[in-house]
């Protein structure tokens, strides 16, 4: 098998869309969309706005979106602000990542299928059944999702 140079893209280049390669990538410009390689590198002044997808990541510069790798390598200089789902993962200090870190044995699978598919409205509400004394069922209460970050309020009585 022939060993392939890599695709270099200057820090003069600014690219909106899609860049998929087999092969190694040298980013040093900016990306707004997403990138898949075999390999990828992306340099200090890079930046990418999108989706990251490798067998192999080393970011020294920044990446606002998620990123997928077998092995990723964040170097003191790099700034991430998205998921990383991970089989290897390395940490330089002085490195900056605001986002959520997972482990998994194939990361590069279709990440739809880590996804959770969203809850479809079709807007039929369902009513509580009738109680069996005859009785209509109680109200429902509304629900908090966040729950709330107020203590509750002691009820006034006659007193």
């Amino acid at each position: 098998m022939k060993s392939k140079a890599p695709s270099i893209l200057s820090g003069d280049l600014v690219l909106t869309g899609t860049i998929v390669s087999d092969g190694e990538i040298q980013l040093d410009g900016t990306v707004e969309g997403d990138v898949r390689a075999g390999s990828l590198i992306i340099g200090e002044d890079a930046t990418v706005s999108g989706e990251v997808q490798a067998e192999t990541v080393v970011i020294r510069g920044r990446v606002t979106g998620s990123v997928r790798a077998r092995q990723v390598q964040l170097a003191s200089t790099a700034r991430i602000e998205g998921d990383i789902v991970h089989a290897a993962l390395s940490v330089e200090s002085g490195a900056f990542f605001d986002g959520h870190c997972r482990h998994s044995s194939d990361p590069l699978k279709d990440s739809a299928s880590t996804s959770k598919p969203a809850a479809k409205d079709n807007g039929i509400k369902s009513e509580p059944a009738a109680r069996a004394d005859g009785k209509p069922p109680a109200p429902a209460k509304e629900q908090d999702p966040l729950g709330s970050l107020e203590p509750p309020v002691a009820s006034k009585s006659g007193f």
